[in-house]
């Protein structure tokens, strides 16, 4: 198996948004929960006072997307992922649901202009409709926007 490409070190924007995807243990539905999104939700309201903005969100049954913003270099990207993923594990234990949760590592990508944004958003949103899960984006349950990032 190829090994895949390193993170970059260093990117040269003031505040990156970032796209992540990171999927569950063996593509197990566990995320598409109401306590499951609230997690999230508490996560990312509290994020700002650590330097995290958590933007757009869509939680599939194994796996999740979602856009980050920094205030500059006061969190790790790698960092902020494996917190959201323990505050996820922590409310799937609470409801009996054993671990392992996640696969190892996240899907990333940085953003680099508004187009970007709204093709990734686009993407995201459209995810449940074909899954086949709602007929529209609108009607599925699981997502939300903690914080409405802007590109700059």
């Amino acid at each position: 198996m190829a090994e895949r490409l390193r993170r970059l070190e260093w990117i040269y924007t003031r505040s990156p948004i970032f796209f992540v995807t990171t999927c569950t243990a063996r593509r197990h539905a566990l995320l598409a929960r109401d306590d499951v999104q609230a997690a999230i939700l508490k996560y990312g309201e509290a994020g700002p006072a650590h330097g995290a903005w958590l933007g757009a969100f869509v939680l599939m049954p194994d796996h999740l997307h979602c856009f980050v913003g920094f205030d500059g270099d006061r969190i790790q990207l790698s960092i902020w992922v494996k917190s959201l993923k323990n505050a996820i594990s922590k409310t799937l234990r609470a409801a009996g649901l054993a671990s392992p949760h996640w696969q190892r590592g996240f899907f990333d990508h940085v953003l680099r202009s508004e187009e970007s944004y709204e093709e990734k958003w686009n993407y995201v949103r459209d995810n449940p409709v074909r899954a086949g899960l709602v007929k529209c984006w609108e009607d599925w349950q699981f997502r939300g926007e903690p914080y409405d990032l802007r590109y700059r």
